[in-house]
């Protein structure tokens, strides 16, 4: 099966159609010498793109040997040379499209596949004509990153003056000093008197915490020591009603059994003479000795009266 893009042209055909390009000259553009600061850092992060060709309006699209007219931004062309190119145009002679051309060009390949180009003949044919292929790049000189502006500092302007004073004119030290002497000693007298108070205080606060803690800690021992007392008198009052309920359970059950043996005893007194009255008239009782005539020696003399009259019989039988 076939998976291609668009049909390529083969070799032959791309070198025997030949192929031109123009590009007017042109001056660059005039750049600064400095790039800008606000650029600068935007540029470091930003990788460096080159030009594509493949967006180019320069480069010819198309066939070859098709008439391409370029734009001339430099300069108007005048009416005749606008004529001269109509009237060329209108000299080619009509091209008939071939069915290459009408056939639709396959889609796009989705995104992370690409297209193959697949030999779909009876027969394969090494293809030995294979295109050169050049990665070519360009780059542009680094722009000089732009010094750093130096400080403004404005010039100087009017005349200095100077003033002397002699010793002792503004203050005497002796006299000025006490009062700082007095508000620092004063201030640190103070500072001592509340670190004092404080750490009293501290104390204080310490030794009532610590009295409360003993006070909590006993009333918690209490309250645990009641609840286990509280815990035991409740177990000992379930045991003694589980003890109560089972001997009432045990008196209960004896008197059932009492009056169901008294109630036995008075339904079986008649019950007993009768059932050995039945099973002595059913035969139930017997004499072994009586027993034992009538089972044993009755069925055995029985028998030999039985065989002895058989000898009899046909003793008789073997006379006649």
């Amino acid at each position: 099966r076939s998976r291609s893009r668009r049909a390529e042209p083969t070799m032959a055909s791309v070198h025997d159609k030949p192929y031109s390009f123009c590009s007017e000259p042109r001056s660059l553009l005039a750049r600064p010498k400095y790039r800008s600061q606000t650029n600068a850092a935007e540029m470091e992060k930003v990788p460096v793109r080159y030009p594509n060709i493949m967006i180019d309006p320069r480069v010819v699209r198309g066939k070859a040997l098709s008439l391409r007219l370029l734009p001339q931004p430099s300069a108007q062309p005048s009416a005749s040379e606008v004529k001269r190119q109509k009237n060329a145009q209108k000299k080619v002679p009509p091209r008939k499209l071939s069915h290459e051309e009408f056939q639709p060009g396959t889609p796009e390949p989705v995104e992370g596949r690409e297209h193959v180009y697949v030999q779909t003949e009876l027969y394969l044919e090494e293809i030995s004509d294979l295109i050169v292929e050049v990665d070519g790049e360009c780059q542009t000189d680094e722009f000089l990153d732009r010094p750093t502006t130096p400080l403004f500092i404005p010039a100087k302007t009017g005349k200095d003056v100077a003033t002397q004073i002699e010793e002792g004119e503004l203050f005497d030290f002796d006299i000025e000093v006490k009062p700082i002497l007095e508000v620092l000693v004063g201030k640190t007298v103070e500072q001592a008197l509340l670190e004092v108070m404080e750490e009293e205080e501290l104390a204080q606060l310490l030794s009532h915490q610590r009295a409360f803690t003993e006070l909590r800690n006993a009333e918690f021992a209490e309250l645990q020591r009641l609840e286990e007392q509280d815990r035991r008198i409740r177990e000992e009052k379930e045991r003694r009603r589980l003890e109560h309920l089972e001997k009432l359970r045990k008196q209960k059950e004896t008197a059932e059994k009492i009056a169901a043996r008294a109630f036995a005893q008075r339904y079986l007194a008649d019950l007993i003479p009768s059932v050995f009255n039945n099973l002595h008239e059913s035969g139930f009782f017997y004499d072994p000795v009586e027993r034992a005539i009538e089972t044993e020696f009755l069925p055995w003399l029985m028998s030999e009266v039985e065989e002895e009259l058989q000898k009899k019989v046909l003793g008789r039988v073997m006379l006649d």
